[in-house]
């Protein structure tokens, strides 16, 4: 028997639908998602819990010429299906394929690209009042998730809404998760209008209302409806002091009740926001009882037939776990140590930290900002506070870290997960820009590990060091480094040379060391000794160390995971015209725009991050300079002799 979905083209086809067809249309995308996600990952349990809204939506309002909003982006999966996109679905998050999140050149029915959460209100807003300047009649739904109302730009932006736009629907979708569960007052307040025993009763009362209302009579009797609710809601003041009108909590996950309440608020000249209750995860009974497992998934990480979880061998420990393991051994030696995190507790593997020690455990929720400036107060009386935040969203937080952190030279840790490419999520959140955000800000040391060891030595560093660090580190696990029992001080500012050689100095950070190996192996395969150098910090660089290989070498190499306009290469160079040394100087890094989606190899190869796009870019300089030995392999090193004088910063 043909699957409805198989038939939905446009969402022309969801509005054709009958209420019963709907239902087994909700189904059939519930399968397609669990299927198809269990080979190409993505983000399950926020999709899952938005199938009734994501119809109700397209069967009530035509895009594209009305305007959806999603927050983050990450639940719009239901909406590519019903949008044209059906046949490419099992492309996404795959090279070429889908993005993962709205994507304005994907679609004409993505209006608004995402990635990021709380930025929905406020775009939303600016759509509807270039409208209403434009004179035209479109709709502009914001669909916004309850833990986006912990971001600081959300009410920002209903603090304006009221004053700037006669019509905006504002869509809340309250499953009291982000990607754990929901943090502080507003998830507490949200809980109790969802609970309270006194509205449960009224509220059916209000849902019958509500459907019985259409056409003309919705419109005669909109006075009416809107005191009507608008008396039943006493737990919803904060909203209505505002100048929204809620309505709700309504059954996110009844059809007939969504599409009936949105055709009726279709109606209303004013502001109005609904309150939609929805499970994550609904209808995959192993997404509900893991909801922070289910809310992104990796490929193969359960059977989409038996519907089962499948087990893997043990992996190497991430970046995440080792700086969750040893947040607690550092906790356990200092009573000033401090974690926060912004809603992203699994993410951070500060989930670790958390039960060992609960009362200096800080989850502020999605709000960056806060988190900072949170930390800074903290420092303020002695405490050591790590504030865990990715790299790609501690850009939002940057004056705080400028103005309140590094101006008053705070001891401030920042440990900046997902520091380089992160695959499959694509250009919002690659973690590419770090490094030229941070290395202008005086006062501020920026340091990146080359394994997980190095990780673990850095953070003791930074419990030591005085003053605000940055420690960046990738995504996943790194290369099997046996991490220490008792971390040692590493000293900042300078290098490590990990592999000695005359010819070329190759400058590498963080995961781009194996990589310069490869390199260093191919020179000298060739007949050109080359080093291989850990520069450790990327401010302060250990300008010792560069002058000597400068002056000695042939050619210059850096290589890291980032971007080369403002980054480590860059501020190589600018050491090198200081010093005027004039060597030939090859960067490999990512280029000035934002990289796609896809898989990391396939991405370094696209763009040039590669030993062999390396080695041919370096082989024409070496070829002019004649510096070849002669020899080959690695017993043509030419083993370099470090004055002490000048090189006493290098650690062999």
């Amino acid at each position: 028997m043909p699957r409805i979905l198989d038939s939905i083209n446009s969402p022309a086809d969801v509005k054709r639908l009958s209420f019963d067809e709907l239902d087994v249309l909700g189904q059939e995308i519930r399968d397609e998602l669990i299927t198809v996600l269990a080979k190409t990952g993505g983000h399950l349990g926020p999709n899952l819990g938005v199938v009734e809204l994501s119809m109700a939506l397209h069967a009530v309002f035509d895009t594209p010429n009305d305007n959806f909003i999603f927050d983050v982006s990450h639940q719009a999966y239901v909406h590519k299906l019903l949008t044209g996109r059906r046949d490419r679905f099992h492309t996404i998050r795959q090279p070429d394929g889908l993005n993962g999140f709205m994507l304005r050149t994907e679609s004409e029915h993505d209006c608004y690209g995402a990635g990021h959460a709380g930025t929905a209100l406020s775009a939303a807003l600016g759509m509807a009042v270039a409208r209403d300047m434009r004179g035209t009649r479109e709709h502009v739904v914001c669909l916004a998730g309850d833990a986006a109302f912990t971001c600081g730009v959300t009410f920002e932006a209903l603090n304006n809404v009221a004053s700037s736009t006669k019509r905006l629907i504002i869509i809340l979708n309250d499953n009291e998760w982000s990607i754990d569960k929901n943090v502080g007052a507003i998830a507490s307040y949200l809980n109790r209008i969802a609970t309270n025993d006194r509205f449960s009763f009224l509220h059916e009362k209000a849902k019958g209302f509500l459907h019985r209302l259409a056409g003309d009579t919705a419109v005669k009797l909109m006075g009416r409806a809107e005191e009507a609710v608008k008396g039943l809601m006493l737990p919803s003041l904060i909203f209505e002091e505002l100048g929204l009108t809620y309505y709700g909590p309504v059954d996110g996950h009844d059809t007939r009740s969504l599409i009936k309440t949105l055709e009726f608020l279709k109606t209303q000249d004013h502001p109005v926001l609904l309150h939609v209750l929805t499970q994550k995860g609904k209808g995959f009974e192993l997404a509900l009882a893991k909801q922070k497992k289910f809310h992104g998934v990796g490929p193969n990480t359960y059977d989409p037939e038996t519907r089962q979880e499948k087990t893997s061998a043990s992996a190497a420990k991430t970046y995440s776990q080792v700086f969750g393991e040893t947040m607690v051994k550092l906790a356990d030696q200092n009573n000033k140590v401090v974690a926060i995190t912004g809603a992203m507790p699994n993410g951070t593997a500060l989930d670790i930290f958390q039960p060992k020690h609960p009362d200096r455990y800080f989850d502020v929720g999605i709000a960056e900002e806060h988190a900072v400036l949170f930390a800074a107060g903290l420092a303020t009386k002695g405490f050591k506070p790590f504030c865990a935040i990715y790299s790609t969203f501690l850009q939002r937080a940057f004056d705080q870290i400028v103005h309140d952190v590094c101006l008053q030279n705070l001891n401030v840790v920042f440990c900046m997960d997902r520091g380089g490419l992160s695959g499959d999520d694509g250009p919002t959140h690659h973690g590419l820009f770090d490094i030229s955000y941070l290395r202008g800000v005086p006062n501020l040391v920026h340091m990146t590990p080359k394994d997980e060891d190095e990780l673990a030595d850095m953070l003791y560093t930074a419990m030591h060091h005085t003053g605000p660090i940055a420690i960046r580190y990738p995504r996943g696990a790194g290369p099997g480094a046996k991490v220490k029992e008792h971390p040692q001080l590493v000293p900042i500012g300078k290098a490590e040379v990990l592999k000695h050689g005359s010819q070329v100095a190759i400058f590498a950070i963080g995961n781009m060391i194996p990589m310069a190996f490869e390199v260093a192996k191919e020179l000298e395969a060739r007949g050109y000794s080359a080093a291989v150098i850990n520069p450790r910090t990327v401010k302060p660089l250990d300008v010792g160390t560069i002058e000597f290989f400068s002056r000695s070498a042939e050619l210059v190499i850096t290589m890291e995971d980032h971007v080369l306009m403002g980054g480590f290469g860059s501020a190589v160079l600018e050491e090198l015209t200081g010093l005027d040394i004039q060597v030939p100087v090859v960067r490999i890094g990512w280029p000035d725009a934002f990289i796609e989606h896809g898989k990391e190899p396939l991405l370094r190869a696209k763009y040039g991050l590669t030993t062999r796009d390396t080695v041919e870019r370096a082989l024409p300089i070496l070829e002019r300079s004649g510096a070849a030995t002669g020899g080959s392999g690695s017993g043509s090193t030419v083993q370099v002799k470090l004055p002490s004088p000048a090189l006493k910063s290098v650690v062999a």
